[in-house]
């Protein structure tokens, strides 16, 4: 406890907007915090483990390299990042990118790519960027993060059947001829080991259990094909001994001819990591109900790839599921996440020679269970109760993202979602308004139902959205309701000035609405207009919400508000 205490006299330096979140942390630092830290971090790192070697080999390289990424990376990601409870490393996400990079490039062109997409993270915090990667759409989210689960599942198909395909290439149309091809190949020892450990992993994870069930899974797949001799493929037959130490950092010469191919797969590494570790971080800060810093989350992201590229390991960004992992198992501050690297380390230098046994069919099965968590079936499930705009935008970037590659999927997803956005707005526009500014009635008309004419009681809080409420405007809430320190009993949502609703937006009031009845807070909306009213109902949303709380308008809504406000009292009283 010493190093805390003499790093508290000196944690006032920085400029608040570029702290690290530990700065912040370790102020009020004690000893039952490091104790949680301590076993969140413990726990987390056995988790990341079989992931990060899995995730290693999915991407084309060797198994370490999946190692080193998790202890450098994620130590660089704790120790400097804007999230409390942030854990980094390699993801599924990048699986698919980092393969074709290796295909095309090599190795080095990955390790220059992986050095390239740091700086450019950099940059994007340094310029107070972070705010505006929010603003990338849902739809275009759920579209290319289940068009990366369908493509991990995918590429497990060789190892999942033990097709032992040497040369597995990147294209899915070329690589599913390949398994077409290659069936004849079929190992139903491989076979066996996956579908059990699959199995296995199904069920374990459901009753969730404090050690993770890919550690069973390994552990008992990796005993059985050593006592039986069972001829399947294992990480010492495919890549040779896994090393014990971590590689010395190494700066390879870069000219300007490799800087000109690599800024493509660069840019997209950097837009995957800026996109996914700030999603991560929102996920967790509604569950811990803090708030992350976005600029410098990504300045972390930065310094963590550059450090992961230095080390010769692979790109790395925010793991949601490792993440949340960390806060269920009383992670509190950064001090968690540089835990579970150090952990990571020590089974690195301690048992990393055991790891070349595990076999490569249970690491699909692996990869197999991170696809299916990583698929977004509840979008895909309702996706008819959607806005047909918004299921254009995901199914095309699905689509794209799964027969193309995610570059394109980006690039054609934002495309869509600006000239429907323009479309909609286009839909929505009011003539009779630009008649009235233009006419020679008197223009002091009084809003009769202006705020200002009504008495709002005690303990509600009222929230006017003005205009179509789209993925921008649903972040602007967020931060308003962010803002608020104290929190009222009941929210009034006033929804007059809103002709239209996206998916985003529905999305975003469901969140709303779910987070505010956990904190004991009651929702009322006023005025909702029929394009709001009916994709609210479509979505299903509609559903969770009393009658008794949609309002013809402000003064219905107040009334309500006071009802809600006797029974609390009534309550309260009778307790």
């Amino acid at each position: 406890m010493l190093f805390i205490t003499v790093m508290k006299k000196y944690l006032n330096f920085f400029d608040v907007s570029f702290q690290p979140k530990i700065i912040t942390t370790l102020r009020n630092y004690n000893q039952k915090q490091f104790t949680s830290d301590l076993i969140a971090g413990l726990i987390v790192g056995i988790v990341a483990l079989p992931l990060a070697i899995a995730f290693g080999i999915a991407s084309g390289v060797a198994p370490e390299k999946g190692l080193i990424t998790a202890i450098v990376a994620g130590f660089l990601i704790s120790a400097l990042g804007g999230s409390r409870v942030q854990i980094g490393g390699p993801t599924g996400a990048f699986v698919v990118i980092v393969y074709d990079i290796v295909q095309k490039y090599g190795l080095e062109g990955l390790i220059i790519s992986t050095i390239m997409a740091g700086f450019i993270l950099m940059f994007m915090g340094f310029s107070k960027l972070g705010s505006i990667i929010k603003f990338i759409p849902y739809p275009i989210i759920v579209g290319f993060t289940s068009g990366i689960a369908v493509l991990i599942f995918f590429t497990q198909i060789n190892d999942f059947f033990g097709l032992n395909i040497a040369n597995l290439p990147s294209d899915f149309v070329e690589k599913s001829t390949a398994y077409i091809n290659n069936f004849s190949n079929f190992n139903l020892d491989s076979f066996l080991i996956a579908i059990v450990s699959l199995i296995f992993m199904l069920i374990w994870n459901k009753y969730r259990f404090k050690i993770p069930g890919s550690i069973i899974a390994i552990i008992i797949a990796t005993i059985v094909v050593i006592v039986f001799k069972l001829p399947v493929d294992t990480i010492e037959s495919r890549f040779g001994d896994i090393p014990s130490t971590l590689p010395k950092p190494s700066f390879m010469n870069i000219d300007f001819a490799k800087i000109k191919n690599l800024i493509a797969p660069a840019t997209t590494i950097a837009l995957l990591g800026a996109i996914e570790s700030l999603l991560s971080a929102v996920v967790a800060d509604g569950i811990i109900g803090g708030r992350h810093r976005s600029n410098m989350e990504i300045i972390a992201q930065g310094i963590a790839n550059i450090g992961s590229g230095i080390f010769g390991g692979i790109p790395a960004t925010g793991a949601i599921a490792r993440t949340i992992t960390n806060i269920k198992n009383g992670g509190k501050t950064p001090v968690a996440g540089i835990v579970h690297s150090i952990v990571l380390l020590l089974i690195m230098l301690i048992f990393g020679s055991l790891a070349k046994l595990i076999p490569m069919a249970v690491l699909s099965a692996v990869l197999i269970v991170v696809s299916i968590n990583m698929f977004e079936w509840k979008e895909f499930k309702n996706i008819k109760k959607s806005p047909k705009s918004d299921v254009i935008v995901m199914l095309t970037t699905f689509f794209l993202t799964v027969v193309f590659d995610l570059t394109l999927a980006l690039q054609v997803g934002m495309i869509l979602s600006v000239l429907l956005f323009m479309r909609r707005m286009a839909l929505v526009s009011n003539v009779g308004v630009v008649t009235r500014e233009m006419s020679d009635i008197d223009d002091t008309v009084v809003d009769d139902m202006s705020i200002d004419l009504k008495k709002v009681p005690e303990g509600v809080d009222i929230y006017e959205i003005n205009g179509p409420f789209f993925f921008g405007a649903a972040t602007k809430f967020r931060d308003t309701l962010d803002k608020i320190s104290k929190l009222p009993l009941v929210r009034i949502i006033r929804m007059r000035n809103v002709p239209a609703i996206d998916y985003t937006g529905i999305h975003f009031l469901e969140e709303i609405y779910d987070e505010s009845i956990e904190k004991g807070i009651y929702v009322v909306f006023s005025a909702m207009h029929a394009q709001p009213y009916k994709a609210l109902e479509q979505s299903g949303f509609l559903n969770k919400v009393d009658p008794k709380n949609i309002c013809a308008n402000i003064d219905f809504a107040l009334e309500r508000s006071n009802e809600i406000l006797d029974e609390i009292n009534e309550k309260k009283n009778f307790e």
